[in-house]
């Protein structure tokens, strides 16, 4: 029976024997690589205010979940962080993740300017290299890595020169996007580099928005450090509300401008809204609601708020005769004639980039401790403002 037998063994000795060879067989591809676990024992990132994404600690790996990346967003996105060394012994069910993220993390590219700070408040500069409109960058420390050619140019947001993304070979793209559609980011994916969509703009309070430097902590392995600088970012803010919530005086308030016969401005639900009660102020929409700016006629903004005290934020109007000009019933309102307009629009980077664009979602305590002090300027007597300026 057993004419071409090899081993001439006898039927069940040569069976047994065939058997134990093919496990050993097995065994010794199985034993350098391990199915990622999934039911561990985990521990979950302590986040206080931010809901748009959470990140679980296995010991040997953690899992990255973004949850609301853009408003209404219908999918989770999970990705997997884990060392070089774990990575090198461990399976993946690669179509369980949106992404295998390596750390720490050596080279990235990120795609909106309130990322930057997050990276220079973490020590994490310099693994930036490349971004999608530089001079729009105001950072100082950011800015000198540019000038010396560190930082590539990669085009438009809305159309990444995926040519020279590809060619430096980041680790990791954060993005953010307004619905997800976006064939720049498949076509990065598809390379094999993987790309995590940052929702801290979706976020619903100004602290929610500052927590999302835990995200970067995660990403570079400095969770602690980013817990840190989160505190004491945290600790400015409810200092500052709570001293102007003694104050007695509730200044009016009136944000935005006109464009094409339509005045936009903040709803009642907005992290500017939000601010301005914090700062112990009257703003005259804080009872509005729903996403996104409201879009009133002259009439009604002006029926309501003609004699608002100040007056924050008149769009991208740099003066007040820009602001004139734009639109003559501007000139109506009594913050024109009082001279109490203040804009962001003038505190600029040396290539011209709007500083608040760039900061102001990680240091809301700086947005706040500006609106105190223009609106209730007995206090913080020795504070300078940072972001807002008098419109001249």
């Amino acid at each position: 029976m057993f004419k071409n037998d090899i081993c001439h063994l006898p039927g069940m000795k040569y069976k047994t024997f065939f058997l134990i060879i093919v496990l050993t067989v097995l065994n010794c591809k199985n034993e350098t690589k391990n199915q990622l676990p999934i039911s561990i024992e985990n521990k979950q990132l302590p986040l206080k205010y931010a809901k748009g994404f959470s990140v679980e600690d296995y010991g040997t790996y953690k899992i990255l979940e973004i949850k609301n990346p853009w408003p209404k967003a219908e999918n989770v996105f999970k990705y997997v962080l884990i060392n070089k060394e774990n990575a090198a012994k461990t399976t993946f069910p690669t179509d369980a993740y949106d992404g295998i993220i390596i750390k720490p993390i050596q080279k990235i590219v990120v795609t909106s300017t309130t990322h930057i700070p997050a990276l220079e408040l973490l020590n994490v500069e310099e693994t930036l290299i490349g971004f999608p409109g530089i001079d729009y960058i105001s950072s100082e420390k950011t800015r000198h890595r540019i000038e010396n050619g560190l930082v590539r140019e990669l085009g438009k947001n809305e159309g990444i020169n995926t040519e020279v993304l590809l060619e430096l070979k980041p680790d990791v793209v954060i993005g953010f996007g307004v619905d997800g559609k976006n064939r720049t980011f498949e076509t990065i994916k598809k390379s094999g580099i993987p790309v995590i969509f940052n929702g801290d703009w979706v976020e619903e309070s100004p602290l929610a928005k500052a927590e999302w430097i835990k995200f970067f902590g995660v990403l570079f392995n400095k969770e602690k450090e980013a817990d840190s600088i989160f505190n004491t970012i945290e600790n400015n803010y409810l200092e500052a509300k709570k001293l102007a919530k003694n104050t007695k005086n509730q200044p009016t308030i009136l944000s935005g401008a006109m464009h094409n016969d339509v005045w936009y401005l903040p709803n009642g639900t907005s992290t500017e809204a939000q601010l301005f009660k914090d700062a112990n102020t009257h703003y005259l929409w804080k009872d509005s609601k729903g996403t996104g700016s409201l879009s009133l006629n002259f009439e009604t903004v002006f029926s309501k708020a003609k004699n608002a005290d100040v007056w924050f934020s008149p769009s991208n109007y740099g003066s007040k005769e820009a602001l004139k000009n734009g639109n003559t019933h501007h000139s109506l309102f009594k913050a024109f004639q009082n001279n109490t307009i203040y804009s962001s629009i003038n505190t600029t980077g040396t290539s011209g980039g709007i500083l608040y664009f760039e900061l102001s979602t990680t240091r809301p305590d700086l947005i706040l401790k500006d609106i105190i002090k223009i609106c209730h300027p007995e206090l913080l007597k020795n504070y300078d403002l940072y972001f807002f300026k008098p419109l001249d």
